[in-house]
């Protein structure tokens, strides 16, 4: 094999590689601002009430332990 075809494979597998990372990273980072936006959008008010709902819950639950006489 002619010695520039030699060492031009490894830096044509190295371009490819490179490529397939500018590709990659700029598609990550937009797969992930839509997953965000439907985050967003569509699941984080039913997260935030379940979670309130069981902060409130726990809250009951401690008051029940609470005497009512300690608050006069």
């Amino acid at each position: 094999m002619h010695p520039i075809l030699a060492s031009a494979a490894p830096m044509a597998a190295s371009s490819a590689f490179t490529a397939l990372i500018w590709w990659l990273v700029p598609l990550a980072g937009v797969l992930g601002a839509i997953g965000y936006v439907l985050w967003i959008s569509q699941f984080k008010r039913k997260f935030e009430k379940g979670t309130s709902r069981s902060v409130n819950q726990f809250e009951r639950f401690q008051n029940s332990f609470r005497d009512d006489d300690s608050s006069k």
